[in-house]
């Protein structure tokens, strides 16, 4: 009897134990997610609030040439949008040693109203700032709508292999009422106005809406132009009927046009055409949290663009040398 009592005693002394061992552990995991957390917040946070800030590098740094970097295709929701652009620029300017601005460009093109915009902003802070010069220098492509903002620039300066050129406007989009015919699929479509739903990818496009369509490419593509033409000058040389047909052309061949002035990298324009070797970058940089959630939207706004009348562009598709 008295190894039986001794047993139960043993065996409720190690339940207890092992309960409170239990209970050690679970709080030990417990501040060891709450840190965890804690640090995932400190780091969203510092991706948050870092980027947006200035530093003031204007007014610590010696004479420098301001670089305003335009990577990637010009769209007012993604790293090359107007407003940050923009917001780059004027801050360049406006940097009490910076000796000229410096347009870093590896883009597409893309939107012609971001084009549109960052082209203006450049002219009226030239206009506002004639003591600093504008040069711009092409990556691996410097095309249509990023063409468009380097013709506001005093120079362009090219790589012997850099894409250059492409001002021309474009519209995409396919045509699947034949298609959803075969499928034995009933488009229905229902609007308030006669030419609401025209270019509808499901239905047959008719010569009234191709028409309009291509008087308003025409229309942009005329602006376009123009632009080119007021930035450029007696610089273009060649056909402009040839210039002006969307082709693309290499760096050295667009020096030979007028499309471009010189060869050059950021380094060598910063040093012997700025003449400050130091660059310092007044480009705003994005968001942790606005980068996430652009990778997150990413796939589904490109799926439901690719059954969509595309946005007219001035865009190309980049060449590679795979």
């Amino acid at each position: 009897m008295q190894d039986e009592e001794s047993w139960a005693r043993e065996s409720l002394r190690e339940i207890a134990l092992e309960g409170i061992r239990e209970r050690r552990r679970a709080r030990r995991w417990g501040i060891f997610f709450k840190l965890l957390v804690l640090v995932y917040l400190g780091v969203l946070l510092a991706g948050v609030v870092l980027p947006g800030l200035q530093w003031g590098t204007e007014s610590i740094a010696g004479p420098h040439t301001a670089v305003v970097k335009i990577h990637g295709p010009l769209m007012s929701d993604a790293q090359a949008s107007d407003e940050r652009i923009i917001e780059g620029l004027e801050a360049a300017f406006a940097a009490d040693n910076a000796r000229g601005v410096l347009l870093d460009i590896n883009s597409p093109g893309g939107s012609p109203v971001v084009s549109s915009r960052i082209y203006q902003a450049i002219q009226r802070l030239r206009s506002a700032h004639p003591d600093k010069t504008v040069h711009a220098v092409a990556g691996d492509v410097m095309a249509s709508g990023a063409y468009y903002i380097a013709a506001a620039a005093d120079s362009i300066h090219v790589d012997g292999a850099s894409i250059v050129g492409s001002i021309g406007v474009v519209s995409r989009g396919f045509g699947l009422a034949e298609a959803i015919e075969r499928l034995g699929i009933e488009r229905r479509i229902y609007t308030a106005g006669e030419e609401k739903a025209g270019l509808d990818p499901f239905t047959n496009p008719d010569s009234k809406e191709i028409n309009n369509l291509k008087i308003m490419l025409d229309k942009i593509h005329d602006q376009f132009i123009e632009a080119v033409e007021a930035g450029r000058g007696d610089r273009l040389a060649g056909d402009r009927e040839e210039l002006f047909s969307g082709r693309i052309w290499t760096g050295a061949q667009s020096i030979e046009n007028g499309l471009a002035d010189a060869f050059g990298s950021p380094g060598s324009v910063a040093r012997d055409v700025i003449g400050a070797a130091e660059r310092i970058d007044y480009t705003p940089q994005r968001k942790l949290l606005e980068r996430a959630l652009e990778r997150v939207g990413a796939a589904a706004t490109h799926s439901l663009r690719s059954l969509q009348q595309s946005p007219v562009s001035l865009s190309m598709s980049p060449v590679t040398a795979d």
